[in-house]
């Protein structure tokens, strides 16, 4: 019997991929994360996504928050947190451990856990340790969701600005001079640790910036002009990480460039440049976020210039073997050599953010920049690769 002109069923639609949001986290970046997360629930695609926000509280905690994108921003100079936006002060999200389950749940005390559906991508806006470290992205591999920016490895070595100077060295990118105290080295023989910085201002001259090794958004950070200064900035830089790196000041231009993955490899963006704050000694955590200091954007750089950086910025998101972004820091020097000066593979990513910035001045705008790199994750499997 033919079926030809038997009423067909309808076809069942396909479900949208659900985007989890993760934002905020442990780290002394956990407020600028919130504002990061959202910039981007403000702009994802919500006739092609479904979304879940769930925010990580400074004590570790993951809550379901409120998608309430318009109390993610800094207000009165303050910058807010996942607190002030958790739907409950007890409640937990689950994220499975079973690759072969991707279901995520919400707990709280008393009651039944409540099955929150699956979620088929994550995208951690997180900075700093416990998100961008590589030890977030290492929960995910085993729990087989893959997410959007870099791997266990690149994320680490993104973070650790000494191993991330060792890797370039490695590839032939040039760095700047600096030293490493460690904190071993602290704890044994304060003596000798400071001698050891001293002796490299020494060599180097003042001005130093004494930093942590594996933090960003500037924070933490000291330029310290002579010795009267040196032991604030040590314990400044100590309250953030242990590990503190002491650099050489590089005289030049401040440039940066992103680097975007597409289908066919990693492409960067037009530079920007970051002239000198006028209300501050560099360029710091309240000059980024706080009084919003305008980068230029494309930076005011000879063709031959511009190339040069573009090819650098792809060789080092290649070295630290990146996925998804990157935005890459150079100082150009008097003479025209670019000094790489650091990587972020989870930028600010705020719309006055410079790597959005960036690939606006290329062409592609924030929304789109968002589907992009939920797209990159959506290709890519979790696990060797």
């Amino acid at each position: 019997m033919s079926t030809e002109n038997l009423p067909q069923s309808p076809e069942q639609p396909s479900r949208k991929p659900r985007v989890a949001v993760v934002f905020g986290g442990r780290s002394s970046e956990h407020g600028i994360s919130v504002v990061t997360a959202g910039a981007v629930l403000k702009a994802i695609d919500r006739t092609k996504y479904d979304v879940l926000p769930i925010g990580i509280t400074q004590d570790g905690r993951w809550a379901l928050t409120a998608d309430e994108p318009e109390r993610m921003a800094i207000t009165e100079r303050r910058t807010p947190t996942v607190d002030q936006l958790a739907e409950s002060s007890e409640g937990g999200v689950v994220l499975p451990v079973d690759p072969a389950n991707r279901e995520v749940v919400y707990t709280e005390p008393g009651s039944v856990p409540k099955a929150l559906g699956e979620v088929d991508v994550v995208f951690p806006v997180l900075h700093g340790p416990y998100g961008e470290d590589g030890t977030l992205q290492g929960l995910l591999e085993l729990s087989g969701v893959p997410y959007v920016g870099a791997g266990v490895l690149a994320s680490a070595v993104g973070q650790d600005k000494e191993y991330m100077k060792r890797v370039f060295t490695s590839f032939g990118l040039k760095v700047g001079p600096y030293v490493v105290i460690r904190p071993r080295e602290w704890q044994q023989d304060q003596a000798a640790a400071r001698k050891k910085i001293i002796d490299f201002a020494g060599e180097h001259g003042w001005p130093l910036f004494v930093k942590p090794a594996r933090a960003g958004s500037s924070i933490g950070i000291t330029k310290v002009d002579g010795l009267e200064g040196l032991d604030e900035a040590i314990a400044e830089a100590q309250h953030h990480d242990p590990k503190i790196l002491v650099e050489a000041a590089v005289h030049g231009r401040e440039i940066e460039c992103g680097v975007l993955e597409f289908e066919d490899g990693p492409r960067a963006s037009v530079p920007a440049e970051i002239p000198p704050p006028s209300e501050h000694a560099y360029y710091d955590f309240e000059a980024k976020y706080i009084d919003s200091t305008p980068g230029i954007v494309p930076a005011p750089l000879t063709p031959e210039e511009t190339a040069e950086v573009r090819r650098l910025a792809v060789d080092a998101f290649d070295a630290a073997s990146c996925e998804g972004l990157v935005r890459a820091d150079f100082f150009l020097t008097e003479d025209g050599e670019f000094v790489i000066n650091e990587i972020n593979t989870m930028p600010g990513f705020t719309p006055i953010s410079m790597y959005p910035q960036m690939w606006q001045a290329t062409g592609i705008g924030y929304a789109e920049l968002v589907d992009r790199l939920v797209q990159a994750a959506l290709r890519r499997s979790t696990g060797l690769r």
